[in-house]
């Protein structure tokens, strides 16, 4: 679409990417894209702070979570993820799972100290439904019928319809846009693309 493209790799244990992020700004990069794991982004986006970074950084579901939202808020950087749930697609959901946190300390302190719902907590619980699907659906409780069985598993989720492709890829047809607020550290809501909204243009 006429943009350019630089990528760039770092070796697994990598804790210090300024020389990525200065390359960026040398670069003139509009974007920052960070298809990392979320140890790793959480480094990247603070270091991206203390540079005094302007270009956003964006990433896929796994930087959906409290800890890579709170690292945006702290280091004044632009957040912009595509994710499979936004806080209040479900709010029966919501207000179970928040219940849930307030009544366990332990669970409260794994989700960052707070009741933030990242869609990486949605997908688990979707992905646990799915998989008792399939054991209903198996014909014995062997691995291998079990992974038979899920292949053919529908199951409308939380986070929407789940099925399976011949690859075994999870089809879904919709993804989230959504970006946190420097303010207040949330989550807020950008957009909603569906497959259909971007057919033939790629």
């Amino acid at each position: 679409l006429g943009g350019k493209v630089v990528t760039d790799t770092f070796p697994t244990g990598n804790s210090d990417f300024t020389s990525y992020l200065t390359n960026a700004s040398m670069y003139g990069a509009d974007v920052f894209f960070c298809p990392t794991s979320l140890a790793y982004s959480t480094q990247i986006i603070a270091q991206a702070g203390a540079q005094g970074a302007t270009f956003p950084i964006l990433g896929g579901d796994t930087l959906d979570s409290n800890k890579t939202a709170e690292a945006a808020k702290d280091a004044r950087v632009k957040l912009v993820v595509s994710t499979f749930y936004q806080e209040g697609g479900s709010p029966k959901f919501d207000k179970d799972f928040k219940q849930w946190l307030h009544d366990d300390s332990e669970a409260m302190t794994n989700n960052g100290g707070n009741d933030m719902i990242a869609a990486i907590s949605v997908m688990g619980y979707d992905a646990y439904n799915v998989a008792l699907e399939a054991l209903k659906a198996s014909a014995s409780p062997d691995p291998r019928d079990v992974n038979k069985a899920l292949w053919g598993v529908k199951y409308k989720g939380v986070s929407g319809m789940i099925s399976f492709d011949k690859n075994g890829d999870a089809i879904r047809d919709s993804a989230f846009l959504k970006t946190v607020n420097p303010e207040t550290g949330q989550w807020d809501f950008l957009a909603e693309h569906h497959v259909s909204d971007v057919k033939g243009t790629l």
